[in-house]
């Protein structure tokens, strides 16, 4: 039986500083990688990195924007040259912003955009060609339910996460011979500040947990379990998949 083990192993972890992100950070930490933390506040990042080293393991923080082509190549770089080679990639920047499209602006649509698939692009070229070159590597993108299903006021949000889950599946096909592997994780509710506008407001919550067979929110760190055993041997055989974690949620 192979063990959940990634020793030996370092990621990179784009939003890194907070919620799903950094959850999934202590967790790759925990399993045994050392960590690269990434996002716009450093405050946060390195409380994450502390985390991370109180596991025993070696955390660097490169703080920038996701959505700017020089951060990605800068990340992918100080990864390298502080840990020899990135071994994993958890593509989890992003963000939503709820309201009706016909409220929705160019700016908007661009905005959410460029945050969860544009950033997802940038750090998957800047760090799939280093592990090209290395012989392999796991990267494993945010998707969400939103990729399947849609529901009133997330047009922005769940096109996003359609391409998300989508370009996951494409790229595993192009880079499968290079044994770079691509897969996604796809949560329902988690209980984060991406989901403010539901957990602010205790009425439209109880609505929306309702329609959750496991009656409750799901935990960052429950998401944080997948990412790492997607970027474990344990997956050895997965590539193009979307793993759905949403206590039920989207079962008919």
């Amino acid at each position: 039986m192979i063990a959940l083990d990634l020793s030996g192993s370092t990621a990179v972890v784009t939003g890194g500083g907070r919620g799903i992100g950094r959850a999934s950070a202590i967790a790759l930490a925990e399993a045994g990688a050392d960590v690269t933390v990434t996002a716009r506040t450093v405050s946060e990042l390195e409380e994450t990195a502390a985390e991370v080293e109180k596991r025993g393991r070696r955390a660097l923080v490169v703080p920038g924007d996701a959505t700017d082509p020089a951060t990605a190549e800068k990340v992918a770089a100080a990864a390298e040259e502080k840990f020899g080679r990135v071994s994993i990639l958890f593509n989890n920047a992003g963000m939503e912003l709820p309201k009706p499209l016909l409220d929705c602006t160019p700016d908007e649509f661009q905005l959410v955009m460029d945050v969860n698939v544009k950033s997802m692009m940038l750090f998957t070229q800047a760090v799939g060609k280093r592990m090209i070159a290395a012989g392999g590597g796991r990267i494993i993108n945010m998707a969400s339910t939103g990729s399947f299903i849609a529901g009133p006021n997330q047009a922005l949000y769940h096109a996003a996460k359609a391409a998300c889950a989508h370009f996951t599946r494409a790229v595993a096909i192009e880079w499968a011979r290079h044994k770079v592997y691509i897969n996604a994780v796809a949560p329902g509710w988690v209980n984060t500040d991406l989901i403010s506008h539901l957990t602010g407001d205790p009425e439209k919550l109880k609505k929306y947990i309702a329609g959750i067979p496991m009656r409750r929110l799901g935990e960052p760190e429950e998401i944080a379990r997948v990412v790492v055993f997607l970027a474990s041997q344990l997956a050895g055989y997965m590539t193009g998949s979307i793993v759905v974690v949403d206590g039920g949620m989207m079962i008919p």
